[in-house]
């Protein structure tokens, strides 16, 4: 009965926070679809062409304004960089489209508060800007040929590969024509559940990992690793500390914002929370796509230069918090113990259900599913994956 009794506690927490969070994901993956509907992953390419700092900045806009998923972004990253975008842009857009996207902002926003949302955001374009330095400063043209060589190879990554390379956009005609017609209605329900298949896994896993550790792991534990009692080693030893627990939890992109939460409660440093958000491309999965898509050396240069990145700017971006004044001093979340009730979570979770109805209608009569079963069993060299223009011309 004990056994039972910890494993359905445990549920109930992951329930709960998912219940919190249903809305604004499903409104950041419509949002995110929405924009790659109008725009061709070919035109963001030549437009990050150039290691400056128009390009820096492009690749920033554009990452943020892109999908959220992890393998998706590491994929597409990949095929940017071979359909002429810089290697830095295509790196420093891969980690604002994980960093900066809207459904994270707005989970972090419900779960966490506006505080971490801002830092999450100022934090994100900082590390871009350290990696681009990193960049500029240790990136040798000879290690970048090495990856082009390796990359132009097209070696399979992961189950999500031709979701990263597939570009479903419309281009012909006026933008608002664009956006409502028919053609649109197709490719957004496509795109918003192929983003949704992509995650679910790492999301779920997110969850129910969270919901685990919450349940069944003292604070009393957490705050003694964390070195709560020493509030000057806690500054540094949690954004030092955070990527290596990213790492090993497997999970990526807004799934591990959960486990954050776990982490804040037990008494992790607001800089640290920051650090574990953005370790989610240095994840072993992950690591392990660079070395196929890039050559070992590549990989673990990546790996240096992200941690090296990503730990400076959280810890940068909670010291500056610090000094405003503004970062919070309860660590204790209420999420874990929120019940459902009719409130606005509650109906706006109900209409985002119905919305999601509509398009899973839109994607299953339009080949939604053989689609993805092809990409699932037969995918596509990178690079090579077909455009779904057509496809959605006939379905559409």
């Amino acid at each position: 009965m004990f056994v039972i009794t910890a494993i359905l506690d445990a549920l109930q927490i992951s329930l709960f926070m998912l219940w919190e969070v249903l809305w604004p994901l499903a409104l950041g993956f419509l949002l995110s679809a929405m924009v790659e509907t109008v725009v061709s992953k070919r035109a963001v390419a030549g437009a990050l062409g150039k290691p400056d700092l128009k390009g820096f900045l492009l690749a920033c806009g554009f990452g943020a304004a892109s999908s959220s998923c992890s393998y998706a972004a590491v994929a597409l990253a990949r095929a940017l960089f071979r359909r002429g975008a810089s290697f830095v842009n295509a790196i420093v857009f891969e980690f604002a489209s994980t960093n900066l996207v809207f459904e994270l902002g707005l989970v972090l926003l419900i779960l966490l508060g506006w505080q971490f949302v801002a830092a999450e955001f100022a934090g994100g374009l900082l590390m871009a800007v350290i990696l681009w330095i990193i960049f500029k400063l240790t990136l040798r043209q000879r290690m970048v040929d090495q990856a082009r060589r390796q990359a132009e190879r097209g070696v399979v990554g992961s189950a999500h590969e031709a979701h990263g390379e597939m570009d479903m956009s419309i281009s012909d005609g006026p933008f608002l024509t664009r956006l409502f017609s028919p053609r649109a209605f197709t490719a957004i329900s496509h795109t918003f559940y192929m983003d949704v298949y992509a995650i679910y896994v790492d999301l779920g896993l997110g969850f129910l990992i969270a919901g685990a550790l919450a349940a069944w792991v003292p604070n009393s534990w957490w705050q003694a690793f964390f070195l709560t009692d020493h509030p000057s080693l806690n500054e540094f030893w949690s954004p030092l500390i955070a990527p290596v627990i990213s790492m090993l939890s497997f999970v990526c992109s807004v799934g591990n914002v959960p486990l954050a939460v776990v982490l804040w409660n037990g008494g992790i440093s607001f800089g640290g929370v920051i650090t574990f958000i953005f370790a989610d491309l240095i994840i072993l999965p992950i690591l392990n796509i660079y070395r196929k898509y890039y050559g070992g050396r590549m990989s673990l240069y990546l790996l240096g230069v992200s941690y090296a990145a990503m730990a400076l700017a959280g810890f940068l971006i909670g010291g500056a918090f610090q000094l405003l004044g503004l970062v919070p001093t309860n660590h204790h979340v209420a999420v874990f113990e929120t019940r459902p009730t009719w409130n606005y979570t509650t109906f706006l979770d109900i209409a985002f259900l119905l919305l999601m109805a509509v398009l899973a209608w839109r994607f299953i009569t339009t080949g939604g599913f053989e689609m993805l079963r092809g990409h699932s069993h037969h995918p596509e060299a990178p690079g090579n994956a077909p455009s779904e223009s057509e496809h959605m011309h006939h379905t559409g």
